[in-house]
Order: C-alpha cells, then sequence, then structure tokens
C-alpha cells in the first residue's frame, strides 16, 4: 500500500505501515548497528527507547581517523557522518526492525547530505555495514520501500563499509535526555520521539 506524506515533505505520516523487512539477519544475541541520520542527538533519542536497545552511542564513521572529532566533523571536509552505534538485542529486536525505525520515524532519508536546516555531507543519510549479510538486508529493505512507494522523492541513502565507529565527545551522549528543554531538541528531536512513540507502542521500553 503507498504510504501517504505531508504535504510539502516526503516524511511519511503514518511510520506504523512501513512494510516488515522481508529480508533480516537472524537472531544471534548481542549485536550492533551504524546508522547516520542527520543529527546524532536526534538518532540516538529515538532508539534509546526502543526495547532490546542496551546502549546507543553519538560519534562518528565514514572519514579520516585523525579528523573524528566534532570540529573537523561539523566543517564538513572530515568525510565524516554524525551517526549513532546501536548495542541491541536481535533476539528483541531485529536488523530489520532497526532498519524500519530508520526509514521511518529517525529522518527523512529523501534528503541528500542534509537534514532540515542541518546541511553537509555530514548529515548525510547513511547506513554504515560491518558485513554483507548487513548490506545484503539494508539494500532489500530500501527497495521494499521503493516498491511500496513509501517517499514521494528517491532514497538517497548511502550505504557505505564500517572501516571504523569513532564515538563522540562525552557532552554528547544522551544529549536529548539530559537537555530536553533546548530548542533543537524541542523543535527536532522530541517530535521524533513523538511520532515513534505513536506509531510503535509494541515496541518501547516500559518507561518510554
Amino acid at each position: 500500500m503507498r504510504n501517504p506524506v505531508i504535504p510539502g515533505t516526503t516524511l511519511a505520516i503514518h511510520p506504523e505501515r512501513f512494510p516488515d523487512a522481508a529480508i533480516d539477519l537472524p537472531a544471534n544475541g548481542r549485536q550492533k548497528a551504524v546508522l547516520g541520520g542527520g543529527c546524532f542527538w536526534c538518532v540516538e533519542a529515538v532508539y534509546l527507547n526502543l526495547e532490546g536497545v542496551h546502549a546507543v552511542v553519538s560519534g562518528y564513521a565514514g572519514g579520516d581517523p585523525d579528523k573524528a572529532n566534532y570540529e573537523a566533523v561539523c566543517s564538513g571536509t572530515s568525510g565524516h557522518a554524525e551517526v549513532v552505534e546501536i548495542d541491541y538485542d536481535s533476539t528483541v529486536i531485529s536488523y530489520g526492525e532497526l532498519l524500519k525505525v530508520f526509514f521511518s520515524v529517525a529522518h527523512d532519508p529523501t534528503q541528500k547530505d542534509r537534514q532540515g536546516n542541518d546541511r553537509g555531507p555530514q548529515y548525510r543519510s547513511s547506513i554504515f555495514t560491518a558485513n554483507d549479510e548487513e548490506k545484503r538486508v539494508a539494500e532489500a529493505y530500501i527497495q521494499q520501500l521503493d516498491n511500496a512507494g513509501a517517499f514521494t522523492a528517491p532514497i538517497v541513502t548511502t550505504l557505505e563499509p564500517l572501516d571504523a565507529f569513532f564515538p563522540g565527545e562525552a557532552y554528547h551522549q544522551n544529549f536529548a535526555r539530559r537537555n530536553p528543554q533546548q530548542g533543537y531538541i524541542r523543535a527536532v528531536a522530541q517530535p521524533k520521539v513523538e511520532k515513534l512513540i505513536q506509531s510503535f507502542p509494541d515496541k518501547l521500553k516500559g518507561d518510554a
């Protein structure tokens, strides 16, 4: 079924109607996934609420190891994307389910090198795959979304090999929960969390 979209944007009104991943990784205990969807504060805020997610670390991937710091990444010349590393229990929540939330709630995958007013390659929509199986699942799910007409514009998410993940500075970690009244968090992160709560109540932790 084609998902309706908010007029003037490509974001889906009904994330809960997104298809489940037809191809997924087998359950195999604790795993990690690295995803980039714009500002890592906002992506982190979404995934921390999901049952089966043990931890989320904001950081950098895809660029020069010597430039894995916030100042260099913000310049847009480091090659890095702002990403989150999700430590999850694959017997509770699968890689495919993480991708479903990524595309439907965490960000807009049709915006190239930006999310809203955040512009630059460091904000690119990206999936960093640790192996061929993760890449296969991600490619297949993007194809599913294309076939379903989930968005009115093309998905521009890059699939990049995960050479290394670099944790971000301490002050970035758990930023949204520690700074709920900060203007950017109220305007950008909180609406994503609210959409998650409304769309996927069965996937939430008890304290979400």
